[in-house]
């Protein structure tokens, strides 16, 4: 963050400022008493299991430079207090004030699978004219936007925002925090149709972004994607798609390998020879979003298409790893039938020598369409064709008994005893998908064979 007085901050959050040294600058927000640090600001949330003014004198004690609460605390403290109704909103308001201030070029991201990869691209690609900052982790939700935006340093001058939800009515307010020049919604699938209900709603809620894109902005969409019409129909700003075969900007041409895909990427007529250093058609389609938002926003086409070459995915999407002559692809970071589905026509697209083996876990957050869902992942594993199919933990073992006796599979209860029976049965040469819900942990399995 860039250095702000407490007086301003107060201000920013809507709040009152108690004490004497208003002048004080603060460079960080914080809201995980564990992670204390001097000078910092700590936002007292509550939520159902905790609630942070517990923790308020342990942060003070740690150097604190001011506490935002909604409760004043009993006794006198060694630093500030920010007074405000409601921590979160505090934290919201806060955010929403500095990025105001701050002026960025915000690129809001949102989609049913893929938004993290097509951060990463993003980033690339408008590192090549802004020095950029862009969401951490998983923190895109009501408390982790906020704390993206207050990230933005001296210098920034692009922020890259991924904006997740599982519930509707949560994209709209994130969208109105950070007040996007720029949207890029990857695709509507099914994940989160648990409590969303239906794709047609899981539309509804995503184009809620496209939306919020003010009349001077872009909204790219996916060209592939069915619900892109009624979603471009909604937008006050430009809209421009991209897409595999068809759009304003086209990935075409396809070759895969283990390390990467070559494509020929066509920015309305004007065409380039483009790598990205990830295997799969779903990421080339999202690199095509992330570089038709780059060449939108004054990046040239030649130099999106050159930042695609260099860019570097977040752990656990589909992360290349070579262990002793085998080819792991590490997709363990999360999981919903639609990113399995692309994770495992990338696994049999690929040339290899070996066999293609995919080791898979459950699928969250699918409600009453759990069962179908994992059934039909394993009929999806035997129609490709692959060599293996293994299975790990409760409602995985759906997926392998649903494949076809076309293909071998066997469902494990532990990762522990899945890695016991690939180290007999696997060999050199082979290309292993590791893939599940965040909550299946499957990148456990991997940790059997780096430390073996």
């Amino acid at each position: 963050m860039k250095p702000l007085d407490l007086q301003t901050l107060a201000r920013f959050a809507g709040g009152t400022l108690h004490g004497n040294d208003g002048s004080r600058l603060v460079t960080t927000v914080n809201t995980d008493s564990r992670k204390a640090a001097p000078g910092e600001l700590f936002v007292a949330l509550v939520g159902d299991r905790f609630d942070g003014h517990e923790f308020i004198a342990q942060v003070a004690a740690a150097g604190a430079a001011a506490v935002l609460v909604s409760k004043m605390p009993a006794g006198p403290l060694p630093c500030a207090v920010i007074e405000v109704r409601d921590t979160l909103a505090g934290l919201q308001q806060l955010a929403r004030s500095y990025r105001e201030w701050h002026q960025p070029y915000v690129v809001g991201i949102t989609g049913s699978s893929g938004k993290t990869s097509t951060k990463d691209f993003t980033c690339a690609v408008m590192a090549r004219k802004h020095q950029v900052c862009a969401t951490l982790g998983n923190l895109n939700n009501h408390i982790g936007l906020p704390l993206s935006i207050l990230r933005l340093a001296e210098g920034d001058t692009c922020a890259v925002l991924e904006m997740g939800m599982n519930h509707p009515g949560e994209i709209a307010p994130l969208a109105a925090i950070a007040q996007p020049d720029a949207g890029i919604i990857v695709n509507v699938g099914v994940a989160h149709i648990e409590h969303m209900g239906s794709r047609e709603a899981i539309a509804l809620e995503k184009g809620m972004l496209a939306e919020a894109v003010h009349e001077r902005g872009i909204v790219v969409l996916n060209a592939n994607d069915d619900f892109t019409p009624s979603i471009a129909a909604r937008c006050k700003a430009r809209v421009i798609q991209a897409g595999l075969g068809k759009g304003d900007v086209i990935a075409s041409n396809l070759k895969a390998g283990a390390d990467g895909t070559a494509f020929t990427l066509d920015f309305s007529g004007e065409k380039f020879d483009a790598f990205l250093p990830i295997p799969g058609e779903h990421m080339v389609a999202n690199a095509a979003l992330a570089a038709a938002a780059g060449w939108q926003s004054g990046i040239s086409a030649a130099d999106a298409t050159a930042a695609l070459r260099e860019v570097a995915l977040t752990k656990g999407r589909l992360e290349t790893k070579h262990i002793a002559g085998i080819t792991f692809l590490d997709d363990s970071y999360n999981a919903n039938p639609d990113s399995m589905k692309a994770g495992l026509r990338t696994l049999a697209g690929l040339g290899s020598t070996g066999r293609r083996i995919a080791i898979l876990g459950r699928m969250g957050e699918l409600g009453p369409h759990a069962e179908s869902a994992h059934r039909e992942i394993g009929e999806y594993a035997s129609e490709l064709k692959l060599d293996a199919l293994f299975t790990v933990g409760e409602e995985a073992g759906l997926i392998s008994s649903s494949a076809s006796t076309a293909i071998p599979a066997e469902h494990f209860a532990t990762h522990n005893e899945c890695a016991t029976a690939l180290k007999t049965f696997l060999r050199a040469g082979d290309v292993v998908l590791l893939k599940g819900s965040r909550s299946a942990g499957m990148e456990k399995v991997l940790t059997h064979f780096q430390t073996s």
